[in-house]
């Protein structure tokens, strides 16, 4: 996506999207870091918070896992517990077809890097509290992993779902055009392939309201770190891909990372 700055427009743009997704079900539907609202800065987003389990964003949200019955990621929105508080956390949501939300991940790695673009400096900790929690959920198709864009960098977290079950690992994304031009494929394909895990992607794409440049290239990666799916055209879309649950066991008792990773654990304390 190349969210704009107001959740309805950006809801129009996800309905119409969601219109071409394949018939197949289960199916799970991830939307990309910040998908409702991007391109006003962290003061708008903070403007825009919403309580947990209230306000219209969440309501649309599960609104639209049921209309489609799909489970869904819903990115990441802004969320808050009281409404004096200063910060608001980047919260991913995930709903079940029936539009009940299953799980909360905030986001614990935040980006306060710079970077040489037209943004040059984030602050991300500046608006935003962190998460302190490694989140999963069991779903009908397996057990899903949270992660949101710069957690990719930080393995110990991808580590600590596949130890807490991890079959699947959702990275809703705004990487920056030059980080991702460097690193987003290799870091993508490198957290699959290192916890066997087939890794769904979602990403913001081109230039936002701001002047933020996004990178795209939104990906589906199996568990032996191959691309299955990927959208590389720099405008909106879909990559779409079916996962097979059963190969990927088979990698993991040919290559059994995990139970060797436990056997040494003890080296790395």
């Amino acid at each position: 996506m190349t969210s704009q700055a107001e959740p309805a427009a950006n809801f129009a743009t996800i309905r119409q999207l969601f219109k071409q997704l394949p018939a197949a079900r289960p199916q799970l539907v991830v939307l990309p870091e910040a998908c409702l609202c991007f391109g006003a800065g962290d003061k708008r987003q903070r403007e825009l918070a919403e309580l947990t389990g209230e306000g219209s964003m969440q309501a649309q949200l599960a609104e639209l896992a049921r209309d489609f019955g799909v489970y869904l990621v819903a990115g990441t929105i802004p969320l808050i517990d009281d409404m004096e508080q200063a910060k608001f956390t980047a919260a991913s949501l995930v709903f079940d077809p029936q539009g009940t939300c299953i799980a909360r991940y905030n986001k614990v790695h935040l980006f306060d890097v710079d970077v040489d673009d037209n943004t040059k400096s984030y602050r991300e900790s500046a608006w935003t509290e962190a998460g302190d929690e490694v989140v999963t959920v069991s779903t009908e198709f397996g057990v899903l992993g949270l992660a949101v864009c710069y957690d990719v960098r930080f393995p110990e977290l991808f580590r600590a779902l596949r130890e807490r079950g991890a079959d699947l690992i959702v990275l809703p994304s705004a990487f920056t055009q030059v980080t991702g031009a460097a690193h987003w494929h290799v870091l993508t394909r490198a957290r699959a392939i290192e916890q066997q895990c087939a890794l769904v992607a979602a990403a913001q794409v081109g230039t936002h309201a701001n002047g933020r440049q996004t990178f795209g290239h939104a990906l589906i990666v199996d568990a032996w770190g191959s691309i299955v799916a990927e959208c590389e055209q720099p405008s909106e879309g879909l990559a779409t891909a079916s996962i097979e649950l059963h190969k990927q066991q088979q990698i993991r008792a040919n290559i059994p990372v995990s139970k060797h990773y436990s056997s040494r654990k003890q080296v790395y304390k």
